[in-house]
This record gives C-alpha cells, sequence and structure tokens, in this order.
C-alpha cells in the first residue's frame, strides 16, 4: 500500500473518531483524537518525499525537508501554513491527553473543556483537508 494513502487515511480514521467523541462530550478524547489526525496527516505529507519514521513530531521533519530544499517552493509554502495552524496540537499535547498535568495534580480528563475540544476539531478537520489537497497536487495519493 502506498504510505502517504495509509496515512490520510489514518488520519481521517483519528477525525471521525475525535468527531464522535465531540458528539459524546468526550473532551479529552476528542482532543487526543483531532491530535492523532494532525500528526498522521503530517506524517502522509512526509510520506510524499521520504519514509516515515517513528516519531510524535513529524514537523520537526518536515521543516527539515523544507530547509534542506527537499520540498518544492509551492508544496514549501503550503506546508509550512500547515504547520503554523496544526502548531497548537503539537507533540506536548498528546502527553497532556494520556498523561494529563501531574505537576499540577489534573488528569487529564480535568484539563480539557468543550471549548478545547471545539478547537482541536476544528484544527484537526483543516489540517487533514489541506494536506489532502496537497497529496492531491502532487500525484501522492495514487496507489502503486
Amino acid at each position: 500500500m502506498n504510505p502517504v494513502v495509509y496515512r490520510i487515511r489514518l488520519a481521517k480514521g483519528f477525525l471521525n473518531e475525535a468527531e464522535e467523541d465531540y458528539s459524546f462530550e468526550r473532551w479529552r478524547s476528542c482532543v487526543s483524537n483531532a491530535q492523532l489526525a494532525v500528526e498522521n496527516a503530517l506524517k502522509a505529507l512526509i510520506a510524499l518525499y521520504e519514509p516515515v519514521p517513528q516519531t510524535h513530531n513529524p514537523a520537526k521533519i518536515l521543516m527539515d525537508l523544507i530547509s534542506r530544499g527537499e520540498i518544492s517552493s509551492q508544496s514549501s509554502t503550503a506546508i509550512q501554513n500547515i504547520l503554523e495552524y496544526a502548531s497548537s496540537l503539537s507533540p506536548q499535547i498528546h502527553i497532556q491527553t494520556d498523561y494529563g498535568d501531574e505537576a499540577h495534580g489534573l488528569t487529564p480528563w480535568e484539563l480539557f473543556s468543550e471549548e478545547d475540544a471545539r478547537e482541536a476539531l476544528a484544527i484537526a478537520r483543516r489540517v487533514v483537508e489541506m494536506a489532502e489537497a496537497i497529496i492531491k497536487t502532487t500525484g501522492g495519493n495514487d496507489e502503486t
């Protein structure tokens, strides 16, 4: 299976779960799944250029690809826009949705509100949509 197609399928699956979590008022789960949707959308973009390493910080890899000139200027600008938009759902959010904030004694369920979930879901929807547009324009969604 094409790794780009696989990763965008993962992103869409996590986005669907985030949508369900929101409808059931599971704010922590919604944020967690939105973060994973963003992470996998970014990994789909990495897969356009190189094998995807195991990481929770795909933004760093994409920035490295851009700085090395391995991404065209048109795609580079679009990817930088995605990275800026996605920055609030960083790996730190992944850690908080799983472990909470031990220093302040807050569990993951105490950290995230309906507003947090709404914002995370909006970001995830937009990032997945933007990643799909880049993938479509580069031809990375072809099954090979």
